[in-house]
């Protein structure tokens, strides 16, 4: 049976090999009426690439050492990468939409898990996550990655190779990967004036360390800004208040406290910080503020907006949840699933579907008058934790053979992915209530005053951006 037929199965039970081929069985299912293309070779090196290769060994060993983090000069390195055009226009050609179709659903089947393991260390509390922004952390390590630190961080990204030839055919070019990933950034940032989104990547390496030139060229499509700096970390306290308040001016103060403690044994911190703001015209902010119950027995008051219009909605089959698409701007979808019926978010949560289109099929239209709260959630965490609880320690721990990054032996600290997203609307007076104007239309009224899971997705491509939980709407930051 397809997994589009059986969109809610339990997912997070399930090992990853199992789900990468129920997640390959599907797509060979929907792409059975055209030619089919494995996944896999769409982002896999060529044999002329492969010779190519060859050169590029003696290119990968020129190397720099990162200034500071204390000098008030701006490197020539950092200077060179930062200042060139790196958003491309996006590739919506035949084969760019099949990488995307194929990507999203890698990024989240392991953005899900990922998330699973965050809500139950954070339970009762707001969680939010970026599944491209993780997987595109992953991506960055498999490129510095040698040996078999690179083919099980491959295997991890969702790239089975189809024959099991140990060539370099059988290899995944990181850099095609990457380049999609930048395809989704590019096509939400494109056509949208009233949406801001922003990515930025740091790497903080020990004193005198040296880094690869190859391995940053190859990071320049990953983000909008991207620094190395060289921090002492044998001092933790001091280097988390140098590296946050570098962080805090580099965001000119949006982001701030980006860690609170630092391995002193490291040599290599790697952050990255991916903000999404949206002012949601269509909607407008309640004059008073209402009730959101946090639990049964707790209310507090929250800003709320309100929006009237045609969306689509889903209530599942045995009642549990209903879930509601909003377009928030031009280019971006958010999701809302909320519990119904008495069931609690915990149950509802147990049920993520396998694959990110589920979240967007199956839906309705419906005239519908939506009142949620005003939205601003950030949340951070260490892929490295995240790769230990799901008992993959040795991916980027003290064994990884990164000798792509660096010629020394490194060993990675934190590897932060701090994610941020604020939905508001500029608009404060009541518009005129649609149903007085439509008498003939009945809306169904929707409204999220209790614990609820969201979803952001690019429109074009339905890659998922964001994924969340909404405990308490005052405690977002």
């Amino acid at each position: 049976m397809g997994l589009s037929q059986t969109p809610w199965t339990q997912f997070f039970d399930m090992n990853l090999a199992a789900d990468l081929l129920c997640l390959l069985a599907c797509l060979t299912a929907v792409t059975c009426d055209r030619v089919y293309v494995h996944p896999f070779n769409l982002f896999s090196f060529n044999k002329s690439t492969c010779e190519e290769l060859e050169s590029l060994v003696q290119e990968g060993k020129k190397t720099f050492v990162p200034i500071s983090i204390e000098s008030q000069t701006i490197p020539a390195y950092e200077d060179d990468l930062n200042n060139k055009e790196k958003l491309e226009a996006p590739n919506l050609s035949g084969q760019g939409r099949q990488k995307l179709s194929y990507l999203k659903d890698f990024v989240y089947i392991l953005g899900a898990r990922f998330y699973s393991k965050l809500r139950e260390a954070r339970q009762g509390q707001n969680v939010l996550l970026s599944p491209t922004s993780l997987y595109c952390s992953l991506v960055s390590f498999y490129l510095g990655a040698s040996n078999q630190t690179a083919a099980d961080l491959q295997g991890l990204l969702g790239f089975v190779p189809p024959s099991g030839d140990p060539d370099c055919t059988s290899r995944v070019d990181g850099r095609k990967v990457l380049s999609s990933l930048r395809t989704i950034e590019s096509l939400i940032k494109s056509r949208d004036e009233e949406l801001l989104f922003s990515k930025t990547l740091c790497l903080f390496s020990a004193p005198s360390v040296p880094l690869s030139q190859l391995f940053m060229q190859d990071l320049l499509p990953s983000a909008d800004a991207l620094y190395a700096r060289a921090v002492d970390f044998t001092n933790p306290s001091e280097a988390a208040k140098q590296i946050n308040a570098f962080v805090e001016a580099k965001s000119k103060g949006q982001s701030k406290c980006l860690l609170t403690d630092i391995d002193p044994s490291a040599d290599l911190l790697f952050a990255v910080d991916v903000h999404l703001a949206v002012n949601m015209k269509q909607a407008s902010r309640l004059r008073e503020p209402q009730e959101f119950w946090v639990d049964s027995n707790t209310k507090v008051l929250v800003p709320m907006l309100s929006v009237t219009g045609t969306f689509k909605y889903e209530t599942d089959a045995s009642g549990t949840f209903s879930m509601v698409e909003v377009p928030i701007s031009k280019t971006a979808l958010l999701v809302l699933l909320q519990p119904i019926n008495g069931s609690d978010l915990e149950h509802v949560e147990s049920k993520l579907p396998l694959q990110s289109s589920a979240w967007l099929q199956q839906l309705s239209p419906r005239e519908i008058k939506l009142t949620l709260p005003e939205l601003t959630i950030e949340g951070s965490c260490d892929l490295r934790e995240l790769l230990v609880d799901m008992e993959l320690p040795a991916l980027l721990g003290k064994g990884a053979d990164l000798s792509k990054i660096s010629n020394a032996n490194l060993t990675v600290g934190k590897v932060i992915n701090k994610a941020f997203f604020k939905l508001t609307s500029n608009e404060t007076d009541q518009p005129e209530d649609p149903a007085a104007q439509k008498e003939d239309l009945v809306f169904l009224e929707v409204t999220l005053n209790k614990p609820f899971l969201l979803a952001v997705f690019e429109e074009k491509s339905r890659a998922m951006l964001f994924l969340g939980r909404v405990t308490n709407p005052l405690h977002g930051l």
